[in-house]
């Protein structure tokens, strides 16, 4: 359609007319980019693309946000909360794989993206298979080994940063420093992404181990390289070889922190310590000042405590005897109060035995009368008269013991140890002077000596010939026993 020339004017060119039967309106921004979002999900409904990851991120709400790209394009790409939580594995930087799902265009930013629907891994990616082929080759040297790790120093005087000196990474570092412990920092800057930012950081690495202690330039005790989080592609520079073998050739412990947690590049293997973030590692380098100045009072009360402790022990131990030693009173309270019961028990006991005995002699008394005792003595009269006294009661007993006396006196003369040497027997008694009663005592003897009525005869001992038997005399019968006085 044919438009007619606008007639000319002072303001021809600054002002937007249109003319008449003109149909063709201005679009908004808005209107233009919602028909291009319909164009585009009308057009592509449903694809499949294949693509390396690059970028992956997990946001608060559990969308992923990703990209994906090959050698000529690169196409943005979200994924769900619902999508992502069934995904059976998880998604890294580097990782070819096939998307499904359609595409859309945002118009916020003006770009088109796919809303993944499922993901499924396609290949390892040609980026991660190069790191995962160097990362063996230099394990393969010994770079990584745990033998080479050395212990960071407990109070570094020095530490030396290595890291971009623009970035909020070197200020989180000074800040957490200053915070915990504030320390001397020498701050290297160097790129820590694109062309030339390896070279630049390992010869960081090599200049703070080439220092020379007491020069112009303070020497670090520990050395941190460090760099904020980004993509695999963001975090390369810490990947080279010639990275690595800078952190393994310095004679300074290196901490690495190099990205965020779930951040792993080369340099954190071949560092001595590997912190998941800058902050960590500045935690890493320096121990609380606040806490070592408790330790340190702490130590101090604990030595005073220590001192003072058997002081109070013996204090307490003498408190604790004195208390368990019993008073005066509560030793004689016992004592005391038995007496009391004693006195009592005796007072009703005297008291009970004077009722009784009162009760008693009341009893008796009443039976006592004159009558009952002259008739008593007149029964003890009468059977005193009936006792005839004569001289044969008297006499008897006294016959009695008298024979008794002589037969006590018969028996012991028989009994005598001699008596039996005047019927015609011997004693035989060995040097010593004692009784032999056995032949086998007497055969033992070199000596004897034999006890007659008359005397005794010394003797030797020789064969023995075996003496003629002697009829025994019957002992004579011992007279019947007499019976005892009954009155004796």
């Amino acid at each position: 359609m044919a438009r007619a020339p606008y007639p000319p004017s002072d303001t021809d060119g600054l002002v937007a007319r249109v003319s008449e039967g003109d149909n063709a309106q201005p679009l908004s921004i808005t209107e233009i980019s919602n028909l291009l979002k319909r164009t585009v999900e009308d057009r592509f409904g449903h694809v499949r693309l294949r693509g390396e990851l690059s970028g992956v991120k997990r946001a608060a709400s559990g969308h992923m946000y990703c990209a994906l790209k090959d050698d000529g394009a690169v196409i943005d790409g979200v994924m769900w909360r619902g999508n992502a939580g069934r995904l059976a594995f998880v998604p890294e930087d580097g990782l070819e794989v096939i998307a499904t799902g359609k595409l859309t265009t945002y118009p916020g930013r003006s770009k088109y993206q796919i809303v993944i629907d499922s993901l499924e891994i396609a290949g390892e990616g040609a980026l991660l298979a190069l790191l995962e082929k160097t990362r063996q080759r230099l394990e393969a040297e010994g770079l990584f080994s745990a033998s080479r790790k050395r212990r960071l120093p407990y109070l570094p005087r020095t530490i030396g940063v290595v890291t971009s000196p623009t970035g909020s990474v070197i200020r989180d570092i000074l800040h957490r420093l200053a915070d915990r412990f504030p320390s001397h920092v020498v701050v290297w800057p160097v790129l820590v992404q694109g062309q030339g930012a390896a070279e630049q950081v390992a010869g960081a690495i090599r200049g703070f181990s080439g220092l020379e202690p007491g020069g112009p330039v303070a020497r670090p005790d520990v050395v941190i390289v460090a760099r904020g989080g980004g993509s695999i592609e963001d975090l390369w520079s810490f990947n080279e070889e010639v990275v690595v073998r800078a952190i393994a050739e310095c004679t300074i412990p290196v901490i690495s922190a190099v990205g965020h947690e779930t951040d792993t590049t080369l340099a954190d293997y071949a560092a001595d310590q590997r912190a998941p973030t800058p902050t960590a590692a500045a935690e890493m380098a320096v121990p609380v000042r606040a806490d070592l100045v408790a330790t340190l009072a702490d130590f101090a009360n604990r030595q005073r405590r220590a001192v003072h402790r058997p002081v109070e022990l013996g204090r307490e131990r003498l408190e604790a005897r004195v208390r368990r030693m019993p008073r005066a009173e509560a030793l004689l309270q016992p004592q005391a109060q038995r007496l009391d019961d004693l006195s009592e028990r005796l007072r009703r006991g005297l008291t009970d035995r004077a009722r009784q005995g009162r009760e008693e002699l009341v009893g008796v008394s009443s039976r006592l009368s004159p009558r009952l005792l002259t008739g008593a003595l007149s029964q003890r009269r009468e059977r005193l008269e009936r006792v005839r006294l004569t001289p044969a009661l008297v006499q008897r007993p006294i016959d009695a013991s008298r024979e008794k006396l002589a037969a006590l006196v018969r028996l012991a003369s028989q009994l005598h140890p001699e008596k039996p040497l005047e019927r015609g027997y011997a004693i035989v008694r060995d040097a010593q002077g004692k009784a032999l009663t056995a032949k086998a005592q007497a055969a033992a003897e070199a000596a004897l000596t034999l006890q007659f009525r008359d005397g005794e005869l010394g003797v030797t001992v020789g064969d023995t010939v075996p003496p003629p038997k002697t009829p025994r005399k019957p002992r004579p019968a011992a007279p019947p026993p007499r019976q005892d006085d009954l009155f004796g």
